[in-house]
């Protein structure tokens, strides 16, 4: 099968499209013929060789955690799906035509393969910092680079949950960010001003990693009201960094609910073939993004 691996810690240069062995699913895991891949800043980091605990990572490896497709393989002890069904889930390696799945869900009825890997990760970490920062209905939730996947996903989880949102991103995505229910502004000079105008700030997260974490706990009064998935100074200043994924089957289980609910849609920016992973890399360190970036196999 074909995959996509890195040898070396590095720049999107060093990812390489291979021939390797399939896996096969062990006890508890399925193997599905992946049709797509969500492409995660995680990935990135990863491939960069930034340090993050919850993600060892061993030379040669693959890339990849969220993807979908076709159940193909079901390993020891596990019930409730079968070979051909359509599923999305969280893994290893799956920028790959086969990937070992350790967290799935059926599909909700309407979903494409393309848009279904976008949801797992950026669900979970939207779950994960929502319950992490302590917002809670009728209190005001600022989010710094708000339109990307884990924004999105925030967004409209805090807006069902009766939590009023601010959003800052580049200007392109403000009509975006107010489609999703934000109150929204742009991220550049003066910003804290115009987001102390739209209201009280009760809480906080960082999702670009822009440098802004001095003012955020300006803004909320409380560096423990604060909380970052990609600033991995934070904790220099008090604020928590969350890195390490809490329950993932929890998390598809409830998007699930919320999709089915018409509460949650991720949009897919831009879609790339296997080969062009490097690519997808560079736009997404690049930001700006509006909703999800995946790879189609």
């Amino acid at each position: 099968m074909r995959k996509v691996s890195f040898a070396e810690f590095g720049g999107p240069d060093v990812l390489r499209l291979v021939d390797a062995e399939q896996p096969h699913a062990g006890p508890g895991r399925i193997r599905i013929a992946v049709r797509a891949a969500g492409v995660n800043p995680v990935d990135w980091r990863i491939r960069e060789g930034q340090v993050l605990g919850a993600h060892p990572v061993r030379l040669p490896s693959g890339v990849g955690l969220d993807a979908s497709g076709v159940v193909d393989e079901v390993g020891e002890g596990v019930e409730g799906v079968e070979v051909g069904d359509h599923v999305f889930g969280e893994g290893t390696s799956t920028y790959a035509e086969f990937a070992v799945l350790s967290a799935w869900a059926r599909m909700p009825e309407g979903l494409s393969f393309e848009e279904a890997a976008g949801y797992p990760s950026v669900v979970e970490t939207a779950l994960r910092v929502i319950r992490e920062v302590g917002v809670r209905s009728g209190q005001t939730l600022l989010v710094s680079g708000a339109s990307g996947g884990v924004g999105s996903a925030v967004l409209q989880i805090a807006r069902d949950r009766g939590i009023t949102v601010i959003g800052t991103a580049g200007a392109p995505n403000q009509d975006y960010l107010r489609g999703l229910g934000a109150l929204a502004t742009t991220y550049d000079e003066g910003w804290v001003g115009r987001v102390r105008r739209l209201g009280r700030v009760d809480a906080a997260l960082d999702l670009a990693g822009s440098g802004v974490i001095r003012e955020l706990v300006e803004l909320t009064g409380d560096p423990h009201k604060v909380v970052s998935i990609a600033d991995l100074s934070a904790p220099q200043l008090g604020v928590r960094f969350s890195g390490a994924a809490g329950s993932v089957p929890e998390a598809l289980a409830e998007a699930v609910e919320l999709i089915t609910r018409g509460r949650l849609h991720i949009p897919v920016e831009k879609s790339y073939p296997l080969a062009e992973a490097a690519a997808a890399h560079i736009d997404s360190r690049a930001g700006h993004t509006r909703g999800r970036r995946v790879l189609l196999v």
